[in-house]
C-alpha cells in the first residue's frame, strides 16, 4: 500500500498535469477572491455558516428524524445505510425492482466514496455520468482529482481527443463550445430513455423534507425531473434544521467554489410527483449515509470535519495540491479536507499518511467559508497516526531510532560521547559544513534537505576552555 509521498514522488514527474493544475487553480482562485470580496459580510456569512453546521451537528439525530418523517410525508422512502456495503444494496436493490439497465447519475462524489458504479456494473446495470467533467472521467477510465472539476487535470486537447474516439461524431475543435455541444448530443438520448437516476446532495432540510442539488450545467435539472425513480444518496452531515438555513450557504458556497455570485441551477425537490403533474419523480428514496461519519462526531477534536460543504477552496489555495494534483490523495475527496476526511472515514492503516500531506501553511482556514481549523486537525490526525503506527510496530526503525535518541540525551556523558564520535563519522561525509548525503537509510532525510555537520567544539568544550 503506497503513501502519500510515494504517490507525490510520481505524480510530480509529470509536467503537463502540473501546469494543467497551476492554471486551472490560479483561475479559480483568483475568481473566488474576487467576488467573495464583493461582499461586505463574507466575515458575518462565514460565522454564520459555522454556527449553523455546529447546531445541526449538535442535535443530528432530531433532524434526521424529522428529516425521516417530513420525506415519508412527502411520499419519498427514506433508507439508512450504516456503511457503503449497505448502501450499495439498496439502492443496486432500488435499481434491479425497476428492471433498469441503464441509470444517469449527477452530484455523484459519495457515490464514489461507496464504489457504486463497479456495483451497478457487476449487476449488469450502466451508470452514466452527467456532469461534464465526471462523464470525462468515467469515459477515460480514469479517477476524479478534484472535488469540484473532477477533471481538472485535463486539458482541452485531451479531452478533445477522448471525445472524438467515443463519441464517433467526427473530428472536433478545441473549442469549448463544440465540446460541450458534442457532450450534450451524447447525453440527450440517455436523459430522454433511462427511468431511474442517482443523485448526490449538497443539503436536505429537516424543517420540509426537501433535498437540494446546486450545478452549473443544467444536467442537474435533468437527471431530477426527467426519470421516474430518483434515488438520492446523502452523507448524514448534509442536513440543516430549517429552510431559512439555505440563505447562507446559498451565498456561501457558488462564491467560494466556482466564483459565482449564485448558481444557474439550484433544485429543491420534496417527495414524489403525480404522473399527471408534470416534472418530478414518481418514485423518491432517500438513502442516508453513515460510512464513518458518527465515528468522526465522537472525536471532539475533530468533529468540525464534517461541517465541509463541498466547496473544493482549500485545494485551490494549497500550495500541495497545486503541485501533487487530486491522485496523489488516492480518494474522491482530494486536497487539505481530503486530508482530513479520508483517514477518518478508512482509517489510519489505509490513509494515514494523508495528515501528513501539508505543509500547515494556514491558507485553507483563511478561506474557508464554514471555517474549519484545518491545520489544528491535521496535526491532532497526525498524533494518531503515529499511535496507531507504533501499536502495529512497536519495534520498527523509526521507535528504535528514537529510544536511541532517548538514550543519549539521557546524560551528560552520554551525549559528549555521541558528539565526539559524530565528529569522527562525517569526516567521511561532511563537506563545508553540510552533510548533504547520508548513508544507508539515513539517506531517507538527506534526500529532501541538507544536515548541518556538528562544529568542531560544542558550546560546552567552548564554556569550559573560557572559564
Amino acid at each position: 500500500m503506497s503513501s502519500f509521498a510515494e504517490r507525490a514522488h510520481l505524480e510530480l514527474r509529470d509536467t503537463q498535469l502540473r501546469r494543467n493544475i497551476r492554471r486551472a487553480t490560479t483561475t479559480i482562485r483568483a475568481r473566488t477572491a474576487r467576488v467573495t470580496g464583493e461582499l461586505p459580510d463574507w466575515e458575518a456569512l462565514r460565522d454564520a455558516g459555522q454556527a449553523i453546521k455546529a447546531a445541526a451537528l449538535h442535535d443530528l439525530d432530531t433532524h434526521l428524524l424529522t428529516l425521516e418523517e417530513r420525506v415519508t410525508a412527502a411520499g419519498g422512502t427514506v433508507h439508512w445505510a450504516r456503511d457503503a456495503e449497505e448502501a450499495r444494496e439498496i439502492i443496486v436493490g432500488i435499481a434491479r425492482r425497476n428492471a433498469a439497465r441503464r441509470v444517469i447519475k449527477i452530484k455523484s462524489m459519495t457515490t464514489d466514496e461507496i464504489d457504486l458504479n463497479p456495483a451497478m456494473q457487476s449487476a449488469g446495470i450502466d451508470p452514466v455520468e452527467t456532469d461534464l467533467a465526471d462523464m470525462i472521467v468515467q469515459l477515460a477510465h480514469d479517477t476524479p482529482s478534484h472535488i469540484l472539476v473532477p477533471a481538472i487535470h485535463r486539458n482541452r486537447a485531451e479531452i478533445r481527443s477522448l471525445f472524438e474516439q467515443e463519441f464517433g461524431q467526427g473530428a472536433l475543435s478545441d473549442a469549448p463550445t463544440e465540446l460541450t455541444a458534442a457532450a450534450r448530443r451524447h447525453l440527450r438520448e440517455r436523459f430522454l430513455h433511462t427511468d431511474v437516476a442517482v443523485s448526490g446532495a449538497n443539503f436536505a432540510i429537516a424543517e420540509t423534507g426537501s433535498v437540494c442539488v446546486v450545478e452549473s450545467e443544467g444536467n442537474g435539472r435533468m437527471c431530477l425531473t426527467l426519470p421516474r425513480v430518483l434515488i438520492s444518496l446523502m452523507g448524514i452531515e448534509k442536513v440543516l434544521p430549517r429552510l431559512q438555513d439555505l440563505e447562507v450557504f446559498l451565498q456561501l458556497l457558488p462564491r467560494a467554489s466556482t466564483g459565482e455570485r449564485m448558481n444557474p441551477y439550484t433544485s429543491l425537490w420534496t417527495g414524489t410527483r403525480a404522473a399527471a403533474h408534470g416534472d418530478g419523480p414518481q418514485e423518491f428514496h432517500l438513502v442516508l449515509l453513515d460510512n464513518g461519519r458518527t465515528r468522526i462526531m465522537a472525536d471532539q477534536a475533530a468533529r468540525e470535519t464534517l461541517h465541509c460543504i463541498r466547496c473544493s477552496r482549500c485545494l485551490n489555495v494549497c500550495p500541495v495540491y497545486e503541485r501533487t494534483g487530486g491522485h496523489a490523495y488516492d480518494s474522491m475527496y482530494q486536497g487539505p479536507i481530503g486530508a482530513i476526511l479520508t483517514p477518518q472515514l478508512r482509517g489510519f492503516d489505509a490513509a494515514g499518511s494523508l495528515p501528513f500531506a501539508s505543509t500547515l501553511c494556514g491558507a485553507c482556514y483563511e478561506v474557508c467559508p464554514v471555517k474549519i481549523d484545518i491545520p489544528r486537525i491535521l496535526v491532532h490526525l497526525r498524533a494518531g497516526a503515529v499511535d496507531a503506527r507504533r501499536a502495529a510496530h512497536a519495534l520498527d526503525a523509526e521507535a528504535l531510532a528514537m529510544q536511541a535518541v532517548l538514550w543519549m540525551f539521557g546524560g551528560q556523558a552520554r551525549l559528549r560521547l555521541a558528539q565526539r564520535l559524530g565528529r569522527l563519522a562525517q569526516r567521511l561525509v561532511a563537506r563545508d559544513g553540510v552533510v548533504s548525503r547520508m548513508p544507508g537509510p539515513l539517506s531517507g532525510w538527506t534526500d529532501a534537505r541538507d544536515f548541518p555537520a556538528l562544529p568542531a567544539e560544542s558550546f560546552r568544550d567552548w564554556w569550559k576552555q573560557r572559564a
